[in-house]
């Protein structure tokens, strides 16, 4: 179910879906010339698709993604950079992007492909700040658990590309295909929106500081600035309506819902039950675990040993729930982890006491979960008593310290896809069984 999730967010098949949509067609071939930026975790696969099938050939292909992950297609300028915090590599890439959006004609099209992480890898400090300033504050707001949408609105407001920057740049059209990361799949959020118009102002990026620790945990010229946009001194980012961004559109190919549904269809061929959890996953992981515990609880007490299973949602022998979004973690003490794990080992407890036999994976469609190789974890409703037995600890010991890594490295427990070349959040799959099931 897992590998199915996957595959259905495969960036480099979304892209070949997208392009041959009869609009985004019609706007290619009808430029002058198109050229292209890839930007985030999924530059890689979306640009080789998008180069083998374009209906036109691009005249200028830029990419900006993970360090190692070179494109296989011939003619592309490859800038690697870093995530989730930015390096001066970010820096270069971003003035590489402007530099892309600046040459475009006015007849032709700049094609954006976007995904998650192209925030950290196209950074251009905005005037008066340093990437020091910027390193510091993403990585501050990202171990106080700050969510994506406060994360992105203070980046914008320190960026000099981030906020439909790029856009106004660019003196022809831009027509961008973004895979989101986003819960909500807003196009403003996801890479921080440098094709769209930002609702988000200088005070909401003051007021998330203030929700993360407080101005004392941030640079003074990161301060300065925010407070300086707030009271009207500082140009803010281009808004609806604004002309620069007259000629800018986009498209969501695809995100975590796509995932759920891949997982979803995969469930439903084994036979399974499926309820879909329509609300997103999101908030601290540890809170989203016991939640999702509660849904499960729910679902199992229709559980029956009979053969069969009822798709009408009747007494049923094998139930699946399938969940996706994107959680936070409160970074504290020195753990290795990350918010799948820490997610699944948070419903270690609760499993056994389901009544039935149950097994939970949390993963990250990305294949890297935190700053591990390990894409999440399956927990079960033996962990706890294998764990005993290994004489590895008590659950709640390693989520204190989030050294959720280490305990289910020891059990043999984690998922390890490698890099999946694609982006859209988390997904989580809970399985039930009756006990009396052979």
């Amino acid at each position: 179910m897992v590998r199915a999730a996957l595959g259905a967010v495969d960036a480099g098949r979304l892209v070949r879906v997208a392009i041959g949509a009869a609009e985004v067609d019609a706007a290619l071939r009808a430029a002058a010339a198109v050229d292209v930026v890839a930007v985030g975790k999924a530059a890689r696969s979306m640009l080789d698709a998008f180069v083998a099938a374009a209906p036109v050939p691009p005249r200028r292909v830029l990419g900006i993604g993970p360090a190692g992950d070179v494109p296989a297609s011939r003619g592309v300028r490859w800038l690697p950079a870093a995530h989730p915090v930015p390096d001066a590599a970010s820096v270069a890439a971003a003035r590489a992007a402007l530099g892309a959006a600046r040459a475009v004609g006015p007849r032709d099209v700049l094609l954006v492909l976007l995904s998650g992480g192209a925030s950290a890898m196209m950074a251009l400090p905005a005037e008066g700040l340093t990437l020091a300033d910027k390193q510091q504050t993403s990585a501050t707001l990202l171990s106080l658990g700050a969510e994506i949408h406060d994360l992105n609105t203070v980046r914008k407001h320190l960026s000099a590309v981030k906020g439909g920057q790029l856009a106004a740049a660019c003196p022809g059209a831009t027509l961008t295909l973004a895979l989101s990361d986003v819960v909500g799949d807003d196009l403003s959020a996801i890479g921080s929106g440098p094709t769209m118009p930002d609702a988000t102002t200088f005070r909401d990026a003051r007021a998330a500081l203030d929700r993360y620790g407080g101005p004392t945990q941030y640079p003074a010229a990161v301060v300065t600035r925010l407070t300086r946009g707030e009271a009207g001194v500082l140009a803010d980012t281009p808004k609806p309506g604004d002309s620069r961004l007259a000629r800018s559109t986009a498209v969501v190919i695809g995100g975590y819902r796509t995932a759920v549904d891949g997982a979803r269809a995969a469930a439903e061929r084994l036979g399974y039950v499926v309820h879909v959890v329509g609300r997103p996953v999101v908030g601290e992981a540890r809170h989203a675990a016991h939640d999702l515990i509660g849904v499960a609880r729910s679902y199992v007490g229709r559980i029956a040993p009979s053969a069969g299973s009822d798709r009408r949602g009747g007494p049923a022998d094998r139930i699946c729930i399938v969940a996706g979004g994107e959680t936070t973690v409160r970074i504290e003490g020195s753990g290795k982890g990350g918010r799948n794990q820490e997610l699944a080992l948070a419903m270690a407890r609760e499993l056994d006491a389901l009544g039935a036999r149950v097994v939970a994976a949390s993963v990250g469609t990305d294949g890297i979960d935190g700053p591990t190789d390990a894409a999440g974890a399956i927990v079960d409703s033996t962990t706890l008593a294998r764990a005993e037995a290994a004489d590895i600890g008590p659950p709640e010991r390693f989520l204190e310290e989030h050294n959720s890594y280490r305990f289910f490295d020891e059990l043999g427990d984690l998922i390890r896809t490698g890099p999946t070349g694609t982006n859209v959040g988390d997904v989580h799959v809970i399985l039930a069984l009756s006990r009396q099931r052979p």
